[in-house]
Formats: C-alpha cells, structure tokens, sequence
C-alpha cells in the first residue's frame, strides 16, 4: 500500500482505520513524519489565507484553538497578534517543536491532542484549521468533527477551514480532495457557512487548489428546504 503525502498542514485527529471498522487510535506516521523532518506542509510562515483574514479584521483577537497545529507557525503568529491560542495536534513529537519554538512567546499553548477522539474543554471566539478536517475520508467522521468545532464555538464564533478541492489537474500527492458538496454536508446541519470560495494552499514549491471555508455559530436553526407540491 503506497503511503498517500498531504503537504497542506498539521494533524490534530489519528487515522487508522480497519475495513468495516473505524477506529480512531494513534497513527505513528504523523510521529514518523517529524521524527524524519519529512514535513512538506510546514513551510515556517504563517498561512497566507489566515494572515489576511486576520488582517482584513473580520476576526478579532479572543479564545482560538489551532486544530492541526504542527509546528505551531500559525498559532504563533496569532499569538503575537493578541490571540489567547490553544493549538492542538495528535503527534507529540509535533507539539514538542511548536514548544520549543515558543519561546518567551505570550498567549499561547500546545497540546497533543486528538480532536476527533476527544476535542478540549472549553468556548471559543475562532476555530482554525489549515488541513485537518479534510483528511477525514468518511462523511460520517466528517460530521463529527464540524459537531464538535459547533460544540466548541461561543455565540458568534468563527471557524475558518481550509480545505482541499476537487478542482485542479490531476495529482499523486498532495491535500485530499473534497467537494463543495462534501464540504456543505458535513458543516451546514450544525452552522452556517458565511463563506465558501475557491482559492489555493501555499506550500513548498506547490499551490493545490483549495476551499476558503468560513463558518459561524447560528443564530437560529437551519429551516427545511422549500417544496412546493
């Protein structure tokens, strides 16, 4: 079986799994990954797309968790933008880097953590993940992880995924593909999506299409689709 390489961002939920039963146990490639220094996802800058959200100032500084942090690059910088940051990500040997890189950094933590499994305790203002929620190929668990991102979010809270798209050439390796369809299934029952554009990861020598994904806590349920009889 040949080992499928997503460049697009950290790990926060294990993915092994067993034909008619998913399980979600620790995977020791994510480990195995940075034990190597085999990370072509870490590109040690902020993600493009969240720095001019951020800037943009339709975000402001509050309670944010990082699902998928890696090395904790981006939780990093929206720490240094007054961020009060959790990142979160299922390999320690990951969350070990993201501590050593933190410094006498303020308003930030690290956590090995996975989300799928058991997400953290706690309300959030902003949810980031950069790679994460796509890397779930059943719906089911897909579902679950924009539940617990809902269960997560204070009133009015955001959460900002960026998603590997079904658009682009063909390709081997690379950010798992999702459709817009996949994408709205998972996420429209338990928020509302605010914001769903094509757009592209920025990694290593590479520009995979993308899904620009925003999301935010309802402010009243979701009502049935129209029928008219």
């Amino acid at each position: 079986m040949t080992r499928r390489i997503d460049y697009s961002g950290g790990t926060a939920v294990s993915l092994r799994q067993r034909k008619g039963n998913p399980r979600h146990t620790h995977h020791p490639d994510w480990n195995d990954s940075y034990a190597q220094d085999f990370v072509p996802w870490d590109t040690g800058k902020p993600d493009p797309l969240l720095t001019s959200f951020v800037e943009s100032g339709r975000v402001r500084p509050g309670l944010t968790l990082e699902v998928g942090c890696g090395t904790g690059t981006n939780a990093l910088w929206l720490a240094g933008r007054r961020f009060d940051v959790l990142g979160i990500d299922v390999a320690p040997l990951a969350v070990d880097k993201a501590r050593a890189k933190q410094g006498r950094t303020m308003g930030c933590r690290f956590e090995t953590m996975d989300f799928l499994a058991a997400p953290p305790q706690g309300q959030f203002d902003f949810v980031f993940d950069r790679g994460c929620f796509h890397t779930f190929d059943e719906a089911e668990d897909r579902t679950r992880f924009a539940a617990h991102v809902a269960g997560l979010l204070k009133p009015e809270g955001m959460w900002l995924s960026l998603i590997g798209s079904t658009e682009g050439p063909a390709r081997e390796v690379g950010p798992r593909r999702r459709s817009a369809l996949e994408v709205v299934a998972a996420i429209e029952p338990v928020l509302e999506i605010v914001e769903l554009r094509a757009d592209a990861f920025h990694t290593r020598g590479e520009s995979p299409k993308a899904w620009f994904c925003l999301s935010r806590q309802r402010r009243m349920p979701a009502q049935p689709s129209t029928r008219h009889d």
